[in-house]
Order: structure tokens, then sequence, then C-alpha cells
């Protein structure tokens, strides 16, 4: 059943492109044919999420219908744009307490400092080795793709009045490197600056790991708490995350039109992004 779904799903598409592609202006028809088409596909989609019970698919879902209700509906992106404001406050709030808590039990709950110093640095190299494939990927992906190429944003009229220009301020290394040590540490959470936060856990960590183990454990208790706490936290957060997608994913089409400006793109700019949905419907049911 699974399968039929996705296959129904596959096909509506390929004849939604197909007759986006045969539209003209003087045949109103096509485009409403068209229309009808990629609505059929989503809830086909929905469908298949509904009887997979798939996170991944309800996000894959919310994403496909907030371009869709962006590009069919643009004044409704301006009312719901909150939606994926609300999500992203969500996620940014769950950062730095899970920072915290983690790396204070990973670090403070081993005995042995300098295992957890040869841990740190294969943790190192295995996180630039990571991206720096995940660099390259982005960048082979953007060259290849085009994505946003003959896309031109309208400015508005208040910044058009009061344009200025930038004003950029180099940073020395002696900066970038103090900026990395907190100077209060609420005012690091509250500032997002999450390097800091590392900084401030790993010497909170260390500190504690050289503590007599009748005074460390009521605080490695209290992190351990705090981190698992954190992980329920962040299970419900992405409870919201297909709502969250639709809203960002709504103001975007809105704002730029289905599929990054569909009407203005050329016919191969538009296969390459539909081929982009199919191998994502493809990767979610490799999943």
């Amino acid at each position: 059943m699974k399968i039929k779904l996705l296959v129904a799903a596959a096909v509506v598409a390929a004849i939604a492109i197909a007759v986006s592609l045969a539209s003209s202006p003087a045949a109103a028809w096509t485009e409403t044919v068209a229309t009808i088409l990629r609505w059929v596909t989503i809830l086909l989609i929905a469908s298949y999420a509904t009887i997979r019970r798939s996170l991944t698919a309800w996000i894959a879902v919310g994403l496909l219908a907030g371009a869709e209700v962006g590009y069919d509906w643009p004044g409704a992106a301006a009312h719901l744009q909150f939606l994926g404001t609300i999500f992203l406050r969500l996620i940014k709030v769950i950062i730095a307490p899970l920072l915290f808590g983690t790396l204070v039990v990973g670090i403070a709950g081993h005995a042995d400092l300098k295992k957890v110093g040869r841990l740190g640095i294969k943790s190192l190299v295995y996180f630039e080795i990571v991206s720096t494939l995940a660099l390259l990927i982005g960048f082979a992906a953007i060259s290849i793709s085009r994505a946003g190429e003959g896309v031109h944003l309208a400015a508005s009229a208040s910044s058009a009045t009061s344009a200025e220009p930038l004003t950029v301020t180099m940073h020395s290394a002696t900066q970038i490197i103090t900026d990395i040590f907190p100077e209060n540490i609420a005012k690091s959470v509250a500032e997002g600056q999450i390097l800091q936060v590392v900084v401030f856990s790993i010497l909170f960590a260390i500190a504690l790991a050289l503590v007599p183990e009748p005074k460390r454990r009521p605080m490695l208790a209290f992190a351990e708490s705090l981190s698992e706490t954190m992980f329920k936290f962040t299970n419900i957060v992405m409870l919201f995350a297909p709502i969250g997608v639709f809203g960002a994913s709504l103001t975007q089409s809105a704002i730029l039109g289905w599929a990054y400006g569909y009407r203005s793109q050329s016919c191969s700019r538009r296969c390459t992004s539909r081929s982009s949905f199919l191998f994502c419907a493809c990767w979610f049911r490799s999943r």
C-alpha cells in the first residue's frame, strides 16, 4: 500500500510537470489542472505519511503544502509567517541547555581526563572531516542546480529611500580568539553565542571532574537529568516541525514563487526542481 501511494504520487507529479511545461498564457485551464494535480500529489504523500507514521514524511508534506499554499494564495503568507518563527525560536532555546548538560555528563562522568582528551581530539578531527565534506557537497549541489539564479527581489519603498552603504568591521585574530571566551554565561546564552557556551561547559565539566566524588555526584546527577529532559523537550518540539516547515516554506514561496521562481525559470530548471522532489520522496522511502 505504501509503495502504491508513492508510485501514484510520482505519476501524478509527472503529469503535473508535463501540464505545467505545456501551459501557455492563452490556455488558463492548464494552470488550473496543474494546480489540482499538485494538490493531489501532496494528498497522496500525506496519505503515505499517515500510514507510515513518519515524522520525516510529514515534514516533507509540510514543505510541499507550504510551497503550494504560498504560490496559490500569497496573501496568506503574511498571516501564517509566525508558524515558522515560533518553530525556529523553540529550536534555538534547546541548544544552550542541551549542550551544557551533554558536555558536562560526557566529560565529568569519566574519571580519567586523559581518555576524555583523546576522545575530544578524535571528535574534533571527525568534525573537521565531516564539515569539509558537507561544504564540498553543498558547493557541488549549488554549482550544479544553480538555485536562485534568475530570481530578482524587488526592493521595498522604505529600503529604497533609506538605502545606506553597509559598514563592515574587520576583526583581528586576537579579537576572534577573545570572543570565544565568555564574560557572562547568561549573556552568552541570551545572545546565542554557542561557542562561548561550549567553552564554558567544557571548563565547567573539567572543574567538576576534579571535585571529590561526594560533591561531584549531585551536580553530575543534575546534568544527567537536564540532558534527559532536554532530549524529551526536543522530541516535543520536533512534533511541531511539519507546521513550522509549512510556515517557513509558505513565506518563501509567496515571495519567490513556486520552486523559487517557477514561472520565470527555464524548462530545464523546472525539471531539476521536480527531479529533486522525486529524489527526496525516494530517500524518505529508503529511510
